[in-house]
């Protein structure tokens, strides 16, 4: 049987889409992943070795920087 040259052509250009959807995916997974660990790194318990609460009291100081937690409370790092 003697193979068109339509035939390959067609067969390589689906094979490269195939491939051009597998790295879109890939790069969608990627981007996601490190976004959310952007977000754990930002979280009051990691990057500060805090606890969310309204008032620090005892605890020690609250910081200044932007974390996790919500609307009226404070990352209130332990100290001691």
């Amino acid at each position: 049987m003697k193979k068109k040259g339509v035939e390959l052509s067609m067969n390589v250009i689906i094979i490269a889409a195939i491939g051009l959807l597998i790295l879109l995916i890939l790069a969608f997974l990627v981007v996601n992943y490190v976004g959310k660990t952007n977000e754990g790194l930002k979280s009051c318990s990691v990057a500060y070795g805090g606890i969310c609460k309204e008032d620090c009291g005892q605890l020690g100081y609250a910081t200044q920087e932007q974390t996790d937690c919500k609307q009226g409370t404070y990352c209130c790092k332990v100290v001691g």
